[in-house]
């Protein structure tokens, strides 16, 4: 399937980064589509017919709540987000009477973006379909960037969407990831980590079981020994018995 965006905003360098970096970081858009004013962008909402669209509020020739009008009157309204350095409440009202989906002010990270426009292709298209059209090799990097993160932070509060934004994608997608390549989800393959770094601790003598249980990232000991019992098959003092 092939996904089309459209980046609209004024800046050289805000419109111009945001399209490098998410070419940089994702195959997924067949088609990345740049205007430097509202009619450009008008032009090629009508030509071109982009699916998703980051919108800028203050443009030449057309402002952006004119584009939404515009291409809501011909029925072609992309998903659209607007990025806009105005905070003004009528800005914010129109655009998403008009049908805008987010409406974010400047600055706004580029990974953030990215995780954004990954988001709506998901809930246009659906995360198969994203997958299907990237290279094994973006998929096998961004599967690595996310375990290296765990194995850095596995012992945090760390939750999928942590991670997710980290590596810049929906929270979605990546649990489709991890299912397709690794065999297991997220909080499964967390554990996995967690559990392993609690056997080095077990295998010495000087913490307690609640101290390792916090130490790899656990809130309830009962719950650690239940996960741990399920990966190793044993108790973590039985772990500890056998293997001092």
């Amino acid at each position: 399937m092939s996904i089309k965006l459209l980046i609209a905003d004024d800046e050289d360098t805000i419109r111009n980064g945001i399209a490098k970096y998410i070419q940089l970081h994702t195959d997924r858009f067949d088609k990345i589509y740049l205007a430097a004013n509202g009619q450009e962008a008008v032009d090629i909402i009508f030509r071109d017919k982009p699916d998703i669209m980051f919108l800028d509020v203050q443009m030449p020739m057309l402002d952006g709540i004119e584009v939404m009008q515009e291409a809501k009157r011909a029925d072609i309204l992309p998903y659209t987000m607007i990025l806009s350095a105005y905070d003004e409440f009528k800005y914010c009202q129109q655009a998403l009477r008009l049908g805008a989906k987010e409406y974010l002010l400047k600055p706004v990270r580029s990974s953030d973006i990215l995780q954004m426009v990954n988001q709506a292709a998901d809930e246009l298209f659906g995360t198969q379909e994203a997958i299907g059209t990237e290279p094994t090799e973006e998929k096998n990097r961004l599967v690595e960037l996310a375990r290296e993160y765990i194995e850095e932070h596995y012992y945090e509060n760390l939750m999928q969407v942590d991670v997710a934004q980290r590596v810049g994608i929906s929270a979605g997608y990546l649990s489709t990831l991890f299912q397709k390549q690794l065999s297991v989800g997220f909080v499964d393959y967390l554990n996995e980590i967690r559990i392993e770094h609690a056997c080095t601790y077990l295998r010495q003598s000087y913490l307690k079981t609640y101290e390792i249980a916090y130490k790899v990232g656990f809130k309830d000991e009962k719950y650690f020994s239940k996960v741990f019992k399920k990966i190793k098959g044993q108790s973590p003092s039985e772990y500890r018995k056998l293997n001092q």
